[in-house]
C-alpha cells in the first residue's frame, strides 16, 4: 500500500471548490486522455456525488480498458468527503478530500490517496516502479483542472445554482457522524 497526499491552493469560494470536486462532469474532463466516460451501472452518471452515490468509471489506463466503481462514504460539505473503491483493479483505493478556507479567502484542498495494487507479489513492486507516480500525476491533472475552473467564469457550466447548503454528516456505512482520517 502507498498514501499520496497533495495540496492545491485555488483562489475561489470553499463551496465552489468543494462542489467542483464532486462533479461528474469535471472529473471526465481531466480524464478526456484516457476516453474515460462515467456509465450508467447502478450508479450516478452526471451531476455532483452525495453520500452514498456511487459512479462507474471507464478508463483506459496502461494500454487497457479498466471499469472503476467508487461510493461516496463520508460527506461533511463543505469541508470534507470520502471516495471508497467498491469493485475494481485495485486491492483498496481510499481518497480523503479535505477544504479549508484561508485567510486570504482562497481554499486549501487536501488530497490523500490510500492505494493497494493487484497482485500480492508484484503489486508492491508496481507501486515502487510506477503506480505511485501515475496516481500522483492523475491527482495533479484532476486539480489543476478545479483549479482552472474554479477561479475563472467557467465553473458556472458545471455547478446548479445554488439552493440550500447541504448539511448531511455521516457516513454510508454506519450512518454515524464521519471520522476523517489523517494519515499521510
Amino acid at each position: 500500500m502507498f498514501n499520496i497526499k497533495e495540496i492545491t491552493t485555488i483562489a475561489a469560494p470553499i463551496e465552489r471548490c468543494f462542489d467542483l470536486s464532486r462533479s461528474v462532469e469535471v472529473h471526465l474532463l481531466r480524464n478526456i486522455h484516457g476516453g474515460e466516460q462515467a456509465l450508467a451501472v447502478g450508479g450516478l452518471t452526471s451531476g455532483l456525488t452525495n453520500l452514498s452515490d456511487q459512479v462507474t468509471w471507464r478508463a483506459k489506463h496502461f494500454g487497457t480498458w479498466q471499469n472503476l466503481t467508487n461510493e461516496v462514504t463520508a460527506f461533511e460539505p463543505p469541508t470534507y468527503f470520502q471516495v471508497t473503491m467498491t469493485k475494481g483493479i485495485f486491492r483498496f483505493m481510499q481518497a480523503d478530500h479535505i477544504f479549508h478556507t484561508l485567510p486570504s479567502g482562497a481554499t486549501e484542498m487536501q488530497d490523500l490517496l490510500r492505494i493497494s495494487a493487484p497482485l500480492p507479489i508484484l503489486g508492491p513492486l508496481a507501486e515502487v516502479l510506477f503506480l505511485r507516480n501515475y496516481m500522483l500525476s492523475l491527482v495533479r491533472e484532476r486539480n489543476a483542472v478545479i483549479k482552472q475552473l474554479a477561479e475563472s467564469s467557467d465553473w458556472q457550466r458545471y455547478l446548479p445554482p445554488q439552493t440550500e447548503p447541504l448539511t448531511q454528516t455521516t457516513t454510508a456505512a454506519t450512518n454515524q457522524p464521519a471520522q476523517r482520517q489523517t494519515r499521510s
